[in-house]
């Protein structure tokens, strides 16, 4: 039988992640299911609530807030027979409390492996429909679904070329939002193509993203460079360099209450949104970029990291969030 392990890192969203769980359990799954919970030193009693109300629910709890790549890693190992190793431990209990749960080594690696934000909500059939779409596409090791924010619109994240430095420049300058039908200007968020449209792509989004147990092994872990942001990018890249296809697969929906963990400190989320692209450009293009052009970026970064940050401050307080 297939297995479905679902990795949910949570930063005080209580409510969201109880709503979130609530959607997964509701609905039968045709794949073994095992959901982990990573909590990033919540204050806002959240791993109380998963152990009082989801007994089920594998919780790890971080002794701090390492940011997202560090939360999912956590669970990653166990679920990888690779221990709790790394920078921190988390930390794994049950309904009973800090109890030992059975030593990862001992757990078979599960066939897929999803990661999934906290301020989501599942729909019934979403879960197998993302499953059966690997399962009937063997050169796929990742797709992610339509992700359809509050307001009923595209979560234009959801289907992602790579920040090269030209979409980079097209985007930064304005040039995605003037012509977002074009291949050439529109190709930072894919906004040519239609969101009813199945397509190949670059990345997906972290917020909902199913891999393959064994795409995962090969890709290894995710970058602990990136706090928040670009994680997943980075993960698409190193996916697809072993030569497996991501896919875009609009048939299934997920909802998604964006930035919920990253509005509540939102000038570190800012930061933490640009440092993402630095690190990412660093790490993939820098080398074979003319060094004017890197220098362009890197002001360029900067330069909207500080219109982000102004922006944000001029805000209501209850209107900031990430640029």
């Amino acid at each position: 039988m297939a297995t479905l392990a679902i990795v949910i890192v949570n930063y005080n969203t209580r409510d969201l992640l109880r709503d979130c769980l609530r959607s997964i359990y509701a609905q039968p799954t045709w794949a073994a299911l095992d959901v982990y919970v990573v909590d990033n030193a919540s204050i806002d009693g959240s791993v109380a609530m998963l152990g009082a109300e989801f007994p089920a629910v594998h919780a790890i709890a971080s002794p701090k807030n390492g940011g997202y790549a560090y939360a999912n890693n956590l669970a990653l190992r166990q679920l990888l027979g690779q221990g709790s190793g790394g920078s921190g431990v988390g930390t794994t209990l049950n309904s009973d409390g800090l109890v030992p749960q059975s030593p990862a080594s001992s757990l078979q690696p599960p066939s897929y492996i999803m990661l999934l934000n906290s301020d989501t909500l599942v729909p019934e059939g979403a879960l197998n429909g993302l499953v059966a779409y690997l399962e009937a596409h063997p050169a796929v090791g990742a797709c992610g679904p339509r992700l359809l924010l509050a307001n009923g619109r595209l979560d234009l994240a959801c289907r992602r070329s790579f920040p090269s430095p030209s979409a980079f420049v097209y985007h930064a300058i304005g040039l995605s939002k003037l012509f977002p039908k074009s291949k050439r200007f529109g190709a930072y968020n894919l906004t040519y193509l239609d969101e009813r449209q199945e397509a190949e792509v670059d990345a997906v989004v972290g917020a909902c993203m199913l891999v393959r147990g064994p795409v995962v092994r090969e890709a290894g872990l995710l970058d602990e460079a990136f706090f928040m942001y670009g994680e997943d990018l980075d993960w698409c890249y190193r996916i697809k360099e072993y030569g497996w296809k991501i896919m875009y697969v609009p048939s299934v929906v997920v909802h998604h209450y964006k930035r919920a963990s990253s509005s509540q400190r939102p000038i570190r989320s800012i930061r933490a949104f640009y440092h993402a692209m630095r690190v990412f450009h660093r790490k993939h293009y820098a080398a074979r970029t003319p060094a004017p052009l890197n220098a362009l970026i890197e002001t360029g970064i900067t330069l909207k990291e500080a219109w982000s940050l102004g922006s944000n401050l001029l805000r209501p307080a209850a209107a900031r969030r990430v640029g």
